[in-house]
């Protein structure tokens, strides 16, 4: 599987969370499940987060042309202290840089050139474009986990992100397509158990 096959798996998987985001209630999204923690805290803090690092690597250090958040709000990326600001705020901010990234995939660009970690120092270290790429994505798979992980402690069901869900392989002959069973299994333990997993299963 190659970078642009995987970061369209993201956008999608993304995208489904945004929408599930959006319908919980804002107390929710601002509170504080992450106790003690020195830089992220809840759900927004998150969302921000894996936006501000896809943004600052591929963009500001790969290509040198980061993205503006939206109104050009200044904040503390580090410690983003996310619940002063909308969810739409955020999440138009995360469309742009997803659309920004999208198009620089498609452009074919060359994945072995060297890019340097830190531009303005020469002894910096160097790594691949192809591997800074895969640094980003992998970190969201992270962090999209410590989201399910907090949206179960919520109370709530998170959407099923897993990578299969949206492959969708081809099933055996007179096999069921796994993605239909786990969309069943989903089913089943909603209608059994209420809120699926709150306590003792997977993270996502």
């Amino acid at each position: 599987m190659n970078v642009r096959e995987y970061y369209r798996y993201l956008a999608a998987a993304r995208e489904q969370l945004w929408q599930f985001v959006r319908a919980l209630p804002q107390e929710d999204l601002d509170r504080d499940l992450i106790g003690g923690g020195e830089r992220f805290h809840n759900i927004k803090d998150l969302l921000l987060h894996i936006t501000d690092v896809e943004n600052h690597w591929i963009h500001v250090i790969a290509r040198g042309d980061g993205v503006r958040p939206p109104d050009e709000r200044s904040y503390d990326w580090v410690r983003p202290q996310a619940q002063q600001y909308d969810l739409n705020w955020i999440l138009s901010y995360s469309q742009e840089v997803t659309h920004k990234t999208e198009r620089f995939l498609d452009s074919a660009p060359e994945l072995e050139r060297p890019v340097k970690l830190v531009q303005d120092d020469p002894a910096s270290a160097t790594v691949t474009l192809d591997q800074l790429l895969w640094h980003v994505m992998t970190h969201e798979v992270r962090h999209t986990a410590q989201i399910a992980m907090m949206v179960r402690q919520l109370g709530h069901t998170p959407p099923w992100l897993d990578y299969l869900r949206f492959a969708r392989p081809a099933a055996p002959l007179g096999g069921e397509d796994p993605a239909e069973e786990h969309d069943l299994a989903e089913e089943s333990g909603r209608c059994e158990g209420g809120a699926a997993g709150r306590e003792g299963e997977e993270v996502a």
